[in-house]
Formats: structure tokens, C-alpha cells, sequence
């Protein structure tokens, strides 16, 4: 773990988008990526607030969007965790066969 991205950071503060939506494509992008495995956690509020250089909200809201998103589940007293993401469906696809 080094810290050599800390001064650079993929969120743009002058964009319309607003910077939850930002990190939430970030974190999604690390999940997609594996970078966040399935079923393991993803970095606390706190420390996103301090990584990305965010306000705590912020980062509380990045959280909520990746549920929404249905990238997480959040597990009261534990902390956020990726999904177990199901493969293409293309498997249901390939069942329906005349």
C-alpha cells in the first residue's frame, strides 16, 4: 500500500456532476476492476473522506449511491461490503432452448 496517488486525485471539484457520483464511479470502477473483491469490505467513510479528500458526508452519500447501485450491502456494526456479482445472464439465455 503506498501513497504515491494521494496528490492526484480522478475526482474533479469543478464538475457539474456532483463529487459523491464521482467517487461512487470510482469505487465502482475498482469493484468491476477486482480490485474490491466480492464479500470483502470496502474502505470506511472515514478513510474515503481522507483518501479523496471529501467531507465525511460525502463520502456517507458515495456509500448510499453504491447501494442504490446495488454494488454493496451495508451490514449495521460491520461496515460496507462488495456483492457477490452473478456472471453475465447470459446463462438464463442459454436455458430457454426450444
Amino acid at each position: 500500500m503506498s501513497d504515491t496517488e494521494g496528490d492526484r486525485s480522478p475526482l474533479d471539484p469543478m464538475s457539474a456532476r456532483p463529487l459523491y457520483a464521482q467517487l461512487a464511479d470510482v469505487i465502482a470502477g475498482k469493484i468491476r476492476s477486482g480490485e474490491l473483491a466480492p464479500d470483502r469490505p470496502i474502505p470506511s467513510e472515514n478513510h474515503l473522506a481522507d483518501e479523496y479528500g471529501v467531507a465525511r458526508l460525502t463520502a456517507r452519500r458515495t456509500a448510499q449511491e453504491l447501494r442504490e447501485r446495488g454494488l454493496i450491502v451495508t451490514v449495521r456494526g460491520k461496515g460496507s461490503f462488495v456483492v457477490e456479482q452473478p456472471p453475465l445472464d447470459v446463462s438464463e439465455e442459454s436455458e430457454i432452448v426450444d
